[in-house]
Order: C-alpha cells, then structure tokens, then sequence
C-alpha cells in the first residue's frame, strides 16, 4: 500500500467540521530548513474532538509495516517467562482504544472536573519520541534507535521482541507481536519471541517532506510538527494566552511531543483510564541520568552496534531507510 492518503480518509476528515481545515489554517509540508533539525510535535488538547480520524489515517498509511505472522506461533521456553502475544487476530487487530502492534495511536478520553467546572479532554496518545530514549540507548540487539531529526524507531528486521524497550519506557509504550522477527531464523523458542512496535512518526513521508498522516488529517489542527526549539517556545506561548500547562518538555529529561493543555496534567493523569496499551500522564524522571544507566548504556552500546549491522547485513538486502543512515552513532 502506498503511504500516500486515501481519498476516504480526507473525505471523513473534511466532512467532521466543514471548512475547520482552511480556517484553522493546517500546518504546512516541512520545509528545507526544518528538515535536519530536532523534529518535535505540539498537540492543543483543547482543539481535539475524538474524531478518529487521526487514528484511522495512522492505520490506513502504516498497514504496510504492521506485522504479518505465517503458520503457528512458536512454543516459548520457558513459557511461564515468555507469553505469546498475537495481535493478529481479527477481532484483536481491529482494537482502536489502546495501543498495539497494529495500532500506533489512540484517543485516551479525561474526563473530571478542574476548578469547580466539569472538563472532557481527549488525548492522543503514541509514543513520545524521547531526547534521550532508554528504549534506544538500552536495546541490546541495536533494534531501537534515534534518527537525527529526533525520531526514535525499532527496526523490524533486527527486534528479536525481547521487551526491553517497554520495560525501560516510562510510558510502556512498545507492543510485541509474536510469530514474526528475526529470531524465527536463530532460535526461535528461545529468543526474543516476535517483534515489537509503535509510532516512527511516519519518518518515511517526513523524508519525502509531507506531513505525518496524523497531522495531514485533522480537522482541527489539533498538531503542529517543526524544529524543538520554535516547538517549546509555542508551547509557552499557548500556555500563557489559555494560562494552561505544558507536558512533555522536562518528562523522562525532554521528549519530542509536546502536550498543551487548560487542566493540569496531574488531573488529566487521575481522569484517565491507564493499564496496558494506555499509559499515563504522571511524572516521568530522567531514566538515563543515573550513572549506573549510563555505565550499562556504554557497555551495550558497542555490542548493540556489531549485533545490529551484522543483522542488517544479514537481513536488510530491500533496505527501507532504517539501517546506519539517519542513525544517531551510539
């Protein structure tokens, strides 16, 4: 399937809010000087309305990268350490409220009261593309890395599904597929057990200089993608005009999503319903800035490097973009 929108999507989302799009005034194609930045979305959570439209644009332009396993899942051993996890399913690869390995986004509704006043607030939620990703610095196969325009990203062809890109995020972002991966080709009871999966922010029409699809659909420029810096600054500006509040720009040291909101977070966070495949809206600290993180990075590192080229070597002949160019060096 090609990245490209189909006319379905821009159909559903134009008819939500007729002329919402030219009015609000959507957020443009990157331009050239953007393109080799630190790349960093800003959501106003105020503008969205749960339309879905979003999440189904997401789906529609990802179906190509989503996993697609062949035959019986293997028997894991020891089972009770390693459960299969099959998305695959038609009633399971249809799920739309959390996240899984086939769907990268969601609208996690708040609803409370802030003030004396009663609030609705719906979130859209993926993974937060962190500065300074545990799940990228951790990865021990070299699987999960950073782009150098901020995207963070696990390759498909190099996951074993070992988790630990999950266990290390504070959001539990990533969700594993089972009965796909390289470690079918190695050892495939022993190692890993599928793939594991989440947002890239749509990096291969950000090459091309088009929008995230999430973006390119809204109705009501819910989203704004540009360089960290002007990012943050419009941040605070938003904040200041709504006297709002800011998630995003200190969380796990600084991520590049950025939420905008008139109800702090900490409400937002007690509103929610959270559990696996929704994660919170809590306090996140810096997971890589104790020493012992830090030393266990660096002894990865290296070994993360050679695993990662050797199954690229091995496995990466059709390249899609994921191999050494673009990547941060470790």
């Amino acid at each position: 399937m090609s990245n490209k929108l189909s006319r379905r999507s821009f159909i559903k989302a134009s008819l939500i809010t007729a002329g919402a799009v030219a009015a609000a005034g959507v957020t443009r194609p990157l331009s050239a000087r953007a393109s080799g930045a630190e790349l960093c979305t800003l959501l106003d959570l105020q503008q969205c309305i749960a339309c879905g439209a979003c999440v189904e644009a997401c789906r529609e332009v990802n179906e190509e990268k989503f996993p697609a396993p062949e035959g019986p899942m293997p028997d894991m051993i020891p089972r009770n350490k390693v459960k299969i996890a099959d998305w695959s399913l038609t009633e399971k690869r249809e799920i739309d409220d959390r996240l899984t390995p086939y769907n990268w986004l969601f609208i996690q509704p708040a609803v409370g009261e802030y003030n004396g006043e009663e609030f609705e607030i719906n979130i859209p939620r993926r993974c937060m593309h962190c500065r300074n990703a545990p799940c990228s610095n951790l990865c021990p196969f070299g699987a999960a890395f950073t782009q150098n325009n901020g995207i963070v990203r696990i390759h498909p062809d190099v996951c074993m599904g070992g988790a630990k890109c999950k266990a290390v995020c504070p959001w539990h972002i990533p969700e594993r597929q089972s009965g796909v991966g390289l470690h079918l080709d190695l050892l495939p009871q022993y190692a890993g057990n599928g793939v594991m999966y989440k947002c890239d922010r749509c990096y291969n029409r950000l090459k091309e200089g088009e929008l995230p699809a999430c973006i390119d659909v809204c109705p009501e420029n819910v989203q704004q993608i540009g360089p960290r810096n002007e990012i943050v600054e419009k941040a605070h500006q938003m904040t200041k005009e709504m006297d709002g509040f800011i998630y995003g720009e200190t969380e796990n040291g600084g991520t590049n999503t950025i939420y905008v909101s008139p109800v702090p977070f900490d409400v937002l966070d007690r509103a929610t319903d959270k559990g696996s495949g929704s994660p919170h809206l809590g306090p996140a600290a810096d997971s890589m800035a104790s020493a012992n993180t830090m030393a266990l990075a660096t002894i990865i590192a290296p070994v993360a490097g050679v695993a990662g080229a050797v199954a690229r070597f091995l496995s990466l002949g059709n390249s899609d973009g994921g191999g050494k160019e673009g990547q941060n060096e470790r």
